[in-house]
């Protein structure tokens, strides 16, 4: 690597930080291993002079460097002093001792001593340089791609997208909402299937949900699920791990002879079939005939299918599929080590209610012009809970934007391009192969060649790894080469090379290409490593370049290894997005202009209870996209992701001791499936421990007011839900729930609660409710979605918890990203560590024991999982812990200066609150008309995306400020509040009508506001401008109130034709036409 400026990087020698308490307490100081930081190198100490470091670089003292959690915690001493003076209380740690119950406050936290962001950037090059990438050519799924430059910039490091919440709030959300819009059409446009979902997690959880689609489906009491051999092993192995919990049998059987391979009596029972197209070894088939067979026994078929070979080969729908089920990764998304990329589900029509997760739709707003919102919610968790079509919560929205924008910016003829580029490269691969003898199994496929070399297969790919290529070994005889749009001629030749092929063999065969990113990856690349993927783009472009000239020279004669029946010929991506963006100006404006449309983090405070929207810090996301973390395949061998392997160490083992747990899985990528593994290894470990012939223990206790998620993932775990009272303080009811765990003792699996409880208070009772369970035989799951109340002051493994989840997208700094990436991972006690998840392709990722993969990835999402390194490693166990003092601050200085105008539903000892507070809007409605939607659409004139709206009770408000938010954005949002108050009491005495008042008008756009006619009683510039600060800056929604009955009535889930958003509104013949 280059030399850069070193920085020092002793824990913060310059001192203890200032609290509003004075000094804080000194973080426990660990030794720093090797595996989690760069070496040291005798650093001069505290009060020394700028010195020279390794290579002659300048080594800056410690006493200039800035301390991490001085950023991150927005409140400074003296905003925290004039907080808890309003509380009248004495100091931070005075109002946690009053709030946190004695019976549950825990130790210091063992963590190493923070760093400053300079030595923990260091410290992530030093994990990078254990990396090593090469370039991988192993394909499962995974296939290195090239993201244009402009949307890596525009977007990927953009937080105006990153930072942006899921869109529940439209009509601040109109540019994701577009941009996934964008991503629904691409996805039905390429399956030739009605209607597609705004992205799953990957493709293994895709072809679940599809699996769970058809069974709901599926007539009689079928339970038997089919699947094609040829499919990848990470997705049979997540669809037998779901399907098992739901006692529904799945065969792997090899249908390339059709149907008949499975047995009478298992088809008989068959409700559905998975078959891929292409699957992992590359062949393609037509697979009409099973699709038609299978349809005439009532057999639900999905279809997995790459969608970029789908530019060339006929759509699954065209093929007779019902469900098509795949991964986008290839537009455009890093390998990183396995995630996350956006999976995608598409359905025929007619299953459309039955679609797990997001759905974008069009509707209307309150001038009759078109907009979108996401429609059918009922369908979701939610609302629907245990009843729900799936847990999901969190998806892959920013990863499916950025696919998305990757089919903006190529088109269709783009993507065809590459296409044609990546299976001209396996076809004369192919041709060289055979020339010099080599049997090439398959004469019909895409991009993968699958070669058999009889005991030779072992020593083949060792010899291609030597030349800087990763291929796949299939098994003793076979090896698998996947071509991806970064192969060139140095990677071809690398591949004959190692095959013992000689250049007589391929006399005469074109080779294409430049070999993108071989000088990378095979370490010949000198320049810095932040301008290497620019070098991967331009080189990209050279190879755009080069193939066009041969597709001159080979155009009357291209050889290719399609099956004629499977072509394309229909048309696809016609709606003009896909064609108006083709210079990088008009991209670069359009992302811009859709930017432009949403509120995030980067505007203002986000005050969503339970959603915890906190900082994302610059340095937290900086090695997300460096090549040495992106350019890592989930399946190479492991010493290239040292790297990244002592990361997740570090990782897996800081989170165990922030939550007292014994052990953590970092798979599940998302909140939802850490829920579904945490349920799942409690099921096993009653199985395992069950006394033959004694009941099932199949019951799950959940509280009135837990997350929906909860109670869909404990019906996907195979559990009966049972539901626990609250009582009128918002406790989870431990009479009730005494009663419940005796009646159901034999019976009873589990206890699932969130601490602190959705009500945003601390219980008292959560250690006896915890063994009120542990006598009856159960077990414990504490939801970590409130985590952020709870570090470095309590651990739900020390107060009676056996197993929770956590959300790295909330508590540990990933951002949202309008609705995904996250990570979920489960934390268990030493009991449950045998049945944490593990994985058929990488034995290192859990145990033997396991209950399967959760998802496809071993380490799931590992591409972002530095960004909660890089925090936990900046803020030290002193930092976390101030962290979560300052968020219950922040909550109750909020809970106190809006009480005399919105009563505090709920609050505990002393009258305090957790992290987030439920402000009660029904005594407002009752007395003025004005509803809490009234008051949630008020808030974006004002500059602020609504609190949680009506959960845990209608009505409400539930507010959660974070401790990022400083003072004067708290008081901004407090006076914003006030002054709504203020209206609605004019709304009450009669001063504005019901029907025309600013909040039922809210929000209120600039083109409703300059019209050329104002009837309305107020006057417009308290429309526009309710506070004077809004002066300086205002953000104006983009449309007005949108009309969500009208959307579910008419579901229209692709892009609506241009001429819908004339300046003038639209009508209903208009959006027919989009239907």
């Amino acid at each position: 690597m280059p030399d850069v400026t070193e920085y020092d990087d002793t824990p913060y020698a310059d001192g203890p930080a200032t609290t509003a308490d004075g000094p804080a307490t000194t973080a426990t100081t660990a030794t720093i291993s090797p595996a989690s930081s760069h070496a040291r190198s005798g650093a001069p100490r505290q009060g020394s002079a700028a010195a020279v470091g390794r290579n002659g670089a300048r080594r800056l003292p410690a006493a200039a460097i800035p301390r991490f959690a001085d950023r991150h915690i927005g409140p400074d001493p003296s905003s925290q002093r004039e907080m808890l003076d309003a509380l009248r209380v004495e100091s931070l740690a005075a109002l946690t001792d009053a709030a946190v119950p004695a019976s549950i406050r825990d130790h210091d936290l063992d963590l190493p001593a923070a760093l400053s962001e300079p030595a923990v950037l260091a410290a992530l090059r030093a994990f990078g340089s254990r990396n090593r990438p090469v370039s991988s050519m192993i394909g499962l799924g995974f296939h290195p791609a090239v993201m244009p430059g402009v949307i890596q910039r525009n977007v990927l490091e953009n937080p105006a997208w990153y930072t942006a919440y899921t869109p529940y709030q439209p009509e601040i959300s109109q540019g994701r909402l577009e941009a996934l819009l964008n991503f629904q059409t691409m996805i039905t446009d390429l399956t030739g299937l009605a209607v597609a979902g705004a992205s799953l997690l990957d493709e293994p959880t895709a072809a679940a949900e599809a699996m769970q689609i058809a069974f709901r489906t599926a007539k009689g009491s079928r339970a038997t699920f089919l699947i094609d051999a040829d499919t990848l092993p990470q997705t049979v192995s997540v669809v037998a791990t779901r399907a098992e919990a739901l006692g529904i049998n799945v065969v792997v059987a090899d249908l390339a002879a059709g149907l008949t391979a499975v047995g009478p009596a298992q088809l008989d029972a068959a409700f559905g079939l998975l078959l891929s197209y292409p699957g992992p070894a590359g062949v393609l088939r037509d697979v009409r005939a099973v699709i038609a067979s299978a349809r005439e026994r009532g057999i639900v078929v999905t279809i997995a299918a790459d969608p970029l070979a789908l530019t060339l080969l006929r759509a699954p729908g065209d093929l007779g599929a019902d469900i098509a089920v795949g991964s986008t990764q290839r537009f455009g998304l890093p390998l990183s080590f396995g995630g996350p990329h956006a999976g995608y589900l598409a359905v025929r029509k007619g299953l459309e209610r039955s679609l797990p997760g997001r759905l974008v739709g069009v509707s209307v707003d309150a001038d009759g012009a078109p907009a979108y919102r996401l429609t059918l919610q009922t369908r979701e968790q939610h609302i629907r809970r245990e009843k729900a079509t799936s847990n999901i919560c969190t998806a892959q929205v920013l990863p499916a934007v950025l696919a998305s924008m990757y089919a903006v910016y190529h088109g269709p003829e783009g993507l065809a391009g590459i296409a044609r580029r990546i299976h001209g490269h396996a076809v004369r691969l192919a041709e060289g192969l055979r020339a010099a003898g080599v049997t090439v199994v398959h004469d019909a496929f895409f991009d993968t060649v699958l070669a058999a070399v009889p005991g030779r297969a072992t020593q083949v790919v060792a010899d291609a790894l030597a030349r800087g290529v990763n291929l796949r070994l299939v098994d003793d005889d076979h090896v698998g080469i996947s071509c991806n749009e970064t192969t060139g001629q140095a990677e071809l030749e690398a591949v004959r090379s190692a095959f013992g092929v000689g250049p007589e063999a391929t006399a005469g065969i074109t080779w294409t290409g430049t070999g993108t990113g071989t000088e990378i990856r095979t370490g010949a690349w000198t320049g810095s490593v932040a301008a290497a993927n620019d070098h991967l783009v331009a080189r990209a472009d050279q190879a755009d370049q080069a193939d066009q000239a041969d597709q001159a020279d080979q155009a009357a004669d291209e050889p290719v290894a399609l099956p004629a029946e499977l072509v394309r010929t229909d048309p696809y991506l016609q709606h003009p997005v896909f064609h108006d963006h083709r210079s990088e100006t008009a991209m670069l404006r359009y992302l811009r202009r859709l930017s432009d449309l949403d509120l995030a983090l980067d505007r203002g405070m986000i005050p969503l209870g339970s959603c915890t929207m906190k900082l994302n810090a610059t340095t937290e996301m900086a090695a997300v996209t460096w090549p040495e973390f992106a350019d890592i395949h989930p399946f190479a061998p492991l010493d290239q992701a040292a790297g990244y392997l002592a990361m997740i160490q570090d990782l897996e083992r800081w989170l165990a001791q922030i939550t007292g747990y014994a052990g953590v899985s970092l798979q599940p990528n998302a909140g939802s499936q850490g829920e579904l593994a945490g349920l799942l290894a409690i099921r096993a470990y009653h199985r395992d421990h069950a006394v033959p012939g004694s009941v099932v223990r199949n019951i799950c206790l959940i509280p009135s007011s837990a997350h929906g998620t909860n109670a869909a993932s404990a019906a996907m775990a195979g559990m009966r839900v049972v539901v626990v009272s609250c009582d009128d303080d918002g406790n989870v009811d431990l009479n009730d729930l005494a009663r419940k765990a005796r009646a159901n003792a034999d019976a009873l699996a589990a206890l699932m609660v969130t601490y602190p409880s959705t009500h945003g208070v601390y219980e008292e009772g959560i250690g006896q409710a915890c063994a009120i369970v542990h006598e009856a035989g159960g077990l414990v799951y504490v939801d970590g979605a409130n985590l952020n109340a709870l570090v470095g002051l309590a651990r739900p493994g020390q107060f009676g918890a056996d197993v929770s989840h956590l959300n790295l997208h909330k508590t540990f700094c990933i951002p949202h990203g309008g609705g995904g990436p996250g990570v979920g991972p489960v934390a268990v006690v030493e009991k449950l560590l045998p049945y944490l998840p593990n994985h058929p392709l990488r034995p290192e990722a859990g145990p033997a024991t396991g209950v399967g993969p959760i998802s496809g990835s071993p380490w799931g999402s590992a591409g972002i999982l530095m960004i909660p390194w890089a925090y936990i490693r900046m803020m030290g166990a002193d930092g976390l812990r101030r962290a979560t003092s300052v968020a219950v601050l922040n909550a109750n200085y909020i809970a106190h200066r809006l009480h005399p105008y919105y009563p505090v539903l709920y609050a505990g000892r002393d009258g305090l609150v957790a992290h987030e507070c439920i402000l009660d809007l029904r005594p407002l409605t009752k007395l003025t008309g004005v509803t809490v939607d009234d008051v949630a659409k008020r808030l974006i004139d004002y500059g602020f995306h609504a609190p949680t709206m009506s959960f845990p009770v209608a009505g409400t408000l539930m507010v959660e400020p974070t401790e990022s938010e400083d003072l004067g954005e708290i008081d901004r949002f407090c006076d914003a509040m006030i002054s709504i108050r203020a209206e609605a009491d004019k709304v009450g005495d009669g001063i504005w009508p019901r029907t025309d008042n600013p909040l039922h008008n809210a929000p209120h756009t600039a083109q409703m506001v300059t019209a050329n006619e104002w009837s309305h009683a107020y006057p417009r510039s308290v429309a526009a401008y309710p506070v004077a600060s809004l002066r300086a800056a205002k953000y104006w929604p983009p449309v007005r109130r949108i009309d969500g009955a009208y959307g579910d009535r008419n579901l229209v889930c692709t892009c609506p034709p241009v001429g819908s958003f004339a300046a003038e509104p639209v009508d209903e013949q208009i959006l027919a036409g989009a239907r």
